[in-house]
């Protein structure tokens, strides 16, 4: 009984969950009946709605249909790309809102320009501020760069910095301030101006941009490297001062298998405009990141610049295949530099591992071979495209790079004869004084420089797609950039800014910005203390690095560089 009782139970709640089945599974149907209507898709709706009518209307009368044909295909257009959007996989929001959530990647689209147009303020603007981009526009055009009102920086803000003056100034001179970089070993010493056209390769920029950097140094008497792409016709085409850098894919200076070639680095190295050669290590942006050209972009002319097979992928390794060794290092900079005649040979890179750098240190003085100069970049540095993790957090920064090399050089008794300069977020002569200040002899700007020919820092360097020319390849867009304007430019903002340096130094009471030094600057480290640079970064003794130094940033990575490898001892 007790079974057929509990059967019962079961058939009775069957039944009544049937009958609670059918207003739901009705509710769902009118749901999906009601779902054209809803917001989501009412656009779409909508745009078929009308399309339907104005066909209609077209077709009963026939005279009217010419008129409504663009009413017809724009709405009719809609209909098929809300169609799309349905039936599409890759966007779940357009599949959810067809037609109206396009507007949604329209404002992404935008939005940097947007920010940048409307809502940036003078000084929260990155990379760089639109205080600092206002201030090379200005002096590039030879226009007013002069600030009403007083300061919009928060003074006592966290990290505020400033250089102190003098109350007796100099009378400030039309000095060039440039400085001999060469060695002992070094037979053909070049004088260089201390700001510099820093490392950008032709393929990044375009020709009429190579064009108008080269000029514009050749008119100002100051130095355009080349970056690792290369030298280009559009550098030689100019006459201008070259820094000619070598990368890992030893560019224009390679057999077919990547492999360095001794003797067409010497017929390019030998040529007058060539005034310097740089070793490059690593890049502040990427440390430590190859890259790699597809094969569909080794164009004819890339392939005669850089060496390279056309049909082949350009590939630029991580690591050099020339050197291995700290030691190896060394030779290879002696190499170099008795292949071009005697010229000034030295490297770039940003600090990484610290020992690293202390092991090229020991291996100068194992071997007697020095660089004539070391070129610091820092992560803050500018690239074409790089990952967002290389860019953000990898490497040392610029100022704490300049000051470590300073320093181990002056441990170990070598910084007489190495000059030292300094890439790395530069535009201003501030930004100059500040980099001096802490062991800089000379400074480099890429962005600056490209600002000076147009650059709006669109952020679209990576996308062929530059707004003003300078980062492209694309001749519609590079021929924008009208050369012999932008000449003027170059060299007005060079010569704007090495005019400001010179005020700045003469305020502080100096002469020449190698008189530079940490106490003259200082920064705020909270809203009641104020520490000098002096303070913040301390000088090492000269030779204290041979004689066993105590220092914290020092002692361990000292013990633990080897000559011959880059692997710490353990």
């Amino acid at each position: 009984m007790g079974i057929v009782a509990d059967d019962t139970k079961t058939q009775d709640s069957s039944q009544h969950l049937s009958h609670k089945r059918l207003p739901l599974a009705e509710e769902g149907i009118m749901e999906t009946l009601l779902l054209p209507f809803s917001p989501r898709f009412i656009v779409l709706t909508i745009c078929a709605v009308v399309t339907a009518l104005l066909i209609g209307i077209g077709i009963a009368d026939g005279k009217i249909f010419d008129i409504l044909l663009i009413p017809i295909l724009i709405f009719g257009a809609l209909t098929l790309l809300g169609v799309r959007d349905l039936l599409q996989k890759s966007h779940a929001v357009l599949r959810n809102y067809p037609i109206s959530a396009h507007i949604r990647f329209l404002l992404e689209e935008i939005r940097p320009e947007m920010r940048q147009y409307f809502f940036e303020s003078e000084k929260d603007g990155m990379p760089f501020s639109r205080d600092t981009r206002a201030v090379v526009y200005q002096r590039a055009k030879m226009e007013l760069d002069k600030r009403p009102f007083g300061t919009q920086e928060d003074v006592y803000r966290q990290g505020y910095e400033w250089m102190h003056h003098s109350v007796s100034p100099k009378t400030h001179a039309e000095e060039k301030f440039r400085i001999s970089i060469g060695g002992p070993d070094c037979k053909k010493p070049y004088s260089a101006s201390v700001f510099n056209i820093s490392a950008m390769s032709f393929g990044a920029l375009s020709p009429n941009a190579v064009r108008a950097l080269n000029a514009g140094a050749k008119k100002g008497s100051f130095a355009h490297d080349t970056g690792e792409g290369g030298v280009s016709p559009y550098h030689r085409e100019m006459g201008g001062d070259i820094i000619w850098e070598i990368g890992s894919g030893y560019f224009g200076c390679r057999h077919l298998d990547g492999s360095f070639d001794p003797e067409a680095f010497a017929r390019v190295a030998g040529d007058d405009q060539i005034k310097m050669v740089e070793l490059k290590v690593s890049q502040g942006a990427k440390p430590g990141h190859g890259g790699v050209l597809p094969a569909a972009k080794v164009s004819e002319e890339i392939s005669k610049i850089r060496g390279v097979a056309m049909g082949e992928d350009c590939i630029s390794p991580a690591s050099h295949r020339a050197f291995s060794t700290p030691v190896g290092m060394m030779q290879f900079i002696a190499e170099m530099r008795r292949l071009s005649g005697g010229k000034p040979v030295g490297f770039k890179l940003c600090i990484g591992h610290p020992w690293e750098f202390l092991a090229i240190c020991k291996a100068m003085l194992q071997t007697g071979i020095y660089p004539d100069f070391i070129v610091v970049d820092g992560n803050e540095g500018g690239t074409g495209a790089a990952p967002l993790e290389f860019m953000d957090h990898l490497g040392m920064p610029m100022r704490e790079g300049v000051n470590f090399v300073h320093n181990a050089l002056i441990g170990i008794n070598a910084r007489d004869r190495i000059r030292i300069g300094a890439s790395g977020k530069i535009a201003t002569a501030f930004d100059m004084a500040r980099a001096m200040a802490i062991g800089a002899d000379y400074c480099n700007s890429a962005r600056g420089f490209m600002f000076s020919l147009g650059c709006i820092q669109s952020l679209s360097c990576h996308t062929d797609r530059c707004p003003t020319g300078v980062a492209t390849q694309d001749p519609t867009r590079a021929r924008a950039l009208y050369v012999p304007l932008k000449i003027d430019r170059v060299h007005n903002y060079h010569h704007a800014t090495l005019h400001s340096l010179t005020e700045l130094i003469a305020a502080a009471g100096l002469e020449h910005p190698q008189q530079l030094r940490p106490i003259h600057f200082s920064q705020r480290t909270s809203t009641t203390q104020v520490q000098s640079f002096a303070r913040l970064y301390p000088e090492l003794r000269p030779g204290e690095l041979l004689e066993g130094t105590e220092d914290p940033r020092f002692r361990e990575a000292w013990r633990m560089a080897q000559t011959d490898t880059f692997q710490p001892a353990l």
